[in-house]
């Protein structure tokens, strides 16, 4: 079941994200973010921008929100989309679903256009993103160091609004 985000949540979030920090180049944070940390990110996006779980059988598998894609006031209709799914659950359409309803809320919005960052490669991100409407439109190379490596972002766009 997708269901909005409540601060019962917080730990299995973190941990899930965490997983992506200490693993993956999939976020470019470089250390585990603390429990405080965390919640007061997650309290601050919930409050401006929907911020989804997905749950079954009593475990967050996933979660998804949109977020402030720059601080500066003509951005205020751009938004950024997130979405995690727990490491081990992969393979059951849950960002799939989680995305769907996250872009269908976001249409309710006034967010006129939505950007997918993305660490390059990542197959299934990329697929994800394509899998919705959104196009790349940018590729900036090496512009996150990680693991000691160089890595790419690519940016992915959909307009909601014309």
């Amino acid at each position: 079941m997708i269901r909005r985000f409540t601060k019962e949540d917080i730990k299995a979030l973190l941990d899930i994200y965490n997983y992506y920090v200490t693993n993956t180049v999939s976020t470019f944070d470089i250390e585990p973010l603390t429990f405080d940390t965390f919640q007061a990110k997650v309290n601050r996006i919930d409050s401006e921008y929907p911020f989804l779980v997905f749950e079954e059988g009593n475990e967050i598998l996933g979660f998804a929100y949109a977020s402030r894609f720059r601080p500066k006031p003509a951005y205020n209709f751009t938004v950024e989309s997130t979405v995690y799914v727990k490491h081990d659950a992969h393979g059951q359409q849950i960002g799939t679903k989680l995305y769907k309803e996250l872009l269908d809320k976001l249409k309710f919005t006034d967010a006129h256009t939505v950007l997918g960052v993305l660490t390059i490669p990542n197959d299934a991100s990329v697929k994800l993103h394509e899998k919705f409407g959104f196009k790349e439109v940018a590729l900036l190379k090496e512009v996150g160091l990680k693991f000691g490596k160089w890595h790419d972002v690519g940016i992915y766009q959909l307009k909601l609004s014309i």
